[in-house]
């Protein structure tokens, strides 16, 4: 079940590799669970172009499900919630 898409601090590229790194996820898996197309992901995590707002909370969402918490006081990160592992594949 995704979030709720209410206004939230869009993910930055650097959050989304780190939410990555902590789930040993890759980018393809990511792109392939949340629908969106490999070089999207790829071209905003490497600051090439900022996606649609859509696409931006499909990330963000996708991520949290899988047990991540975007942290957005004082600086931004991301981490994994306590006590929650989901399976990657």
């Amino acid at each position: 079940m995704r979030t709720s898409t209410m206004r939230r601090k869009p993910i930055s590229p650097g959050q989304c590799r780190a939410a990555r790194a902590i789930l040993m996820m890759t980018r393809e898996v990511l792109a392939r669970k949340a629908k969106i197309a490999n070089a999207t992901l790829a071209d905003f995590e490497l600051g090439k172009r900022t996606p649609h707002s859509h696409t931006l909370s499909v990330i963000r969402s996708t991520l949290e499900e899988h047990g991540i918490v975007f942290i957005n006081s004082g600086g931004s990160g991301a981490r994994q919630g306590e006590g929650i592992f989901h399976a990657l594949y």
